[in-house]
């Protein structure tokens, strides 16, 4: 599968996930926990960032941590010398939701808008 049609249907997938991550992405962003919200999406078992979606308590088939570039620097997956090329490339968290992907290919950080686009 090639990775455009394997983002769409991840996006198709995340669609009822995005009121709660933006909500998420809100409280990390009012609260100034970070300015930079990563949400980690994991079909398995996650140490990273604190659970607030169970994939056994809601209808889809994702389980997601609310997580921080703050974190991920700390725990060594960005590299501090790669952290300005990561803002670079950062997205508007009042407009997009960023998510480190974790499945049976690999780990990815893909941005999902947070309002559907209509031409979708």
């Amino acid at each position: 599968m090639d990775d455009k049609l394997r983002f769409k249907l991840l996006e198709e997938e995340l669609r009822s996930y995005k009121k709660a991550l933006s909500q998420a992405a809100d409280t990390i962003l009012d609260e100034r926990v970070s300015n930079y919200p990563i949400f980690v999406a994991h079909k398995g078992e996650a140490s990273l960032g604190i659970p607030i979606i169970k994939q056994e308590e809601v209808s889809g088939n994702w389980s997601i941590n609310a997580s921080s570039l703050e974190e991920f620097t700390a725990k060594k997956l960005i590299r501090e010398d790669r952290l300005d090329d990561f803002k670079a490339v950062y997205k508007d968290p009042e407009e997009w939701l960023c998510l480190f992907v974790v499945d049976e290919t690999g780990a990815h950080f893909i941005f999902l808008p947070r309002q559907d686009n209509a031409s979708n």
